[in-house]
């Protein structure tokens, strides 16, 4: 997501300009409030002291029920390991209105295609290992390696002359954008276009209000619309792929026998799964990328750790996650029963919040929960990608991207730092943790390690 201009104005709702202040106690605690973004970590140190289990009075998912903040992290993991009593609940449906645009003018809604594609647990299961593990989980996605090293030089090869450069825009977006159009088979010429609705897909995360990122009437007409052009997008992608297959994911959904009945997928569904991996393949890994390259630049010795023993990249990058979790939350369950969680009475049909990001800074997680250390027991154990049966899809491939793109950074990059007086480190709004901009100054580095 690129940061709003006088050309391009941010959607409407809360303003992204007022900044709330640091809180010191509970009833300060906001964690959508315009500008919250600045002190989350504050306050999940007061929710994880005082308010482990805390109420949204009137914000369920049912009328006169109440939504629950859960920032502990053995209850977020109990909480995605039980789909019968926690059911879930997609956020990114938009209102009834948008759902019509979607049906009369598009492919249908996900929430239709999820009806016809994996009704179950089960099914999910099913969905998971035959249409996107193949191309997106591990080890399977280790054959992208090389398309991923060649990506990530590329665009290096552009910059790494001037001995300055705005990260996000010049590498941290493109490339995993790059990575997850050559792996759907997207034309690479058509990119500029597939990120306008690449931010489209994500707008209600940066630009909605309220834990449910709602949108205005206005917007969710305007996002719908412009959705549904992308869902027409990727069908005239499907009619190019029955003309001309290649080896990429979309012509892997029009020739894959699904399920026991060894079906082919309808256009409506290949559109439902190439859209998930769409937005799953972007905007995440490009915060995730960027608050890799902003530690790096803050701490000169952590690069000579890793270029000494690159082994220990990999735990960077999990550390990385555990700290700056792009996703810091979603409302994405509904409590099926009354339950009680710490004490607390969450009655049948509550909507809990679950804090990711305040999970992985749970002090009783890990110790020195908010540094980086890269001998960490168990460096995997956060919650970024969650748990479960519902873990994101396409973890092993954005680790997997992670990890090329900080050691060509540790090959090519001497001296990095932020610009001096050019950073202000401010977030966007919303619930992803994505810095607008990260300018960085370095020296060419003379040979690979």
């Amino acid at each position: 997501m690129q940061r709003p201009t006088a050309e391009a104005p941010h959607a409407t709702g809360h303003r992204v300009d007022q900044i709330s202040e640091c809180p010191v106690q509970l009833d300060d605690v906001d964690l959508f409030s315009p500008g919250a973004q600045e002190y989350w970590f504050d306050s999940y140190r007061i929710l994880h002291e005082q308010a482990p289990v805390h109420r949204i009075p009137g914000e369920g998912g049912l009328p006169g029920t109440d939504a629950f903040i859960l920032s502990k992290y053995d209850d977020i993991a109990m909480v995605v390991r039980d789909p019968d009593t926690y059911e879930f609940y997609n956020a990114a449906e938009g209102d009834e209105a948008a759902q019509a645009i979607f049906r009369e003018q598009g492919f249908g809604t996900l929430g239709d295609t999820w009806d016809s594609l994996r009704p179950t647990m089960e099914e999910h299961k099913r969905h998971r290992m035959e249409l996107t593990d193949p191309w997106v989980a591990l080890p399977a996605a280790e054959r992208h390696t090389p398309m991923i090293e060649r990506a990530a030089h590329d665009l290096m090869d552009r910059w790494i002359d001037d001995g300055a450069v705005e990260f996000v825009k010049a590498f941290a977006a493109p490339l995993p954008q790059t990575v997850i159009t050559t792996i759907l088979g997207f034309p690479l010429e058509d990119m500029p276009m597939t990120r306008q609705w690449e931010e489209e897909q994500v707008k209600r995360f940066v630009y909605g209000f309220s834990h449910k990122n709602l949108l205005s009437v206005e917007d969710e007409k305007a996002n719908a619309e412009a959705l549904v052009a992308f869902q027409h997008y990727i069908g005239e992608q499907i009619e190019e792929k029955r003309r001309n297959p290649k080896d990429d994911m979309i012509t892997f959904l029009l020739n894959v026998e699904y399920g026991p009945e060894k079906r082919r997928l309808s256009d409506a569904e290949v559109v439902s799964v190439v859209y998930g991996m769409h937005i799953g393949g972007n905007e995440t890994t490009q915060y995730a990328l960027t608050a890799e390259a902003m530690l790096l630049a803050q701490q000169p010795e952590l690069v000579e750790e890793l270029r000494a023993d690159r082994s220990k990249v990999r735990f960077f990058v999990e550390e990385a996650l555990r700290l700056f979790a792009p996703t810091q939350g979603l409302s994405t369950r509904i409590v099926t029963k009354d339950v009680t969680i710490r004490g607390v009475d969450v009655p049948k049909g509550s909507m809990l919040h679950l804090r990711y990001g305040a999970a992985n800074r749970d002090p009783d997680l890990c110790p020195a929960t908010d540094a980086i250390d890269l001998t960490r027991k168990n460096p995997g154990r956060h919650l970024t990608f969650s748990m479960g049966p519902r873990v994101c899809p396409g973890a092993g491939l954005s680790r997997l991207e992670q990890n090329v793109a900080v050691n060509v950074m540790l090959d090519r990059l001497d001296g990095l730092r932020l610009a001096p007086g050019a950073n202000d480190l401010t977030h966007q709004p919303g619930i992803m943790l994505g810095l607008w901009e990260l300018h960085l100054e370095f020296a060419k580095r003379g040979g690979l390690d």
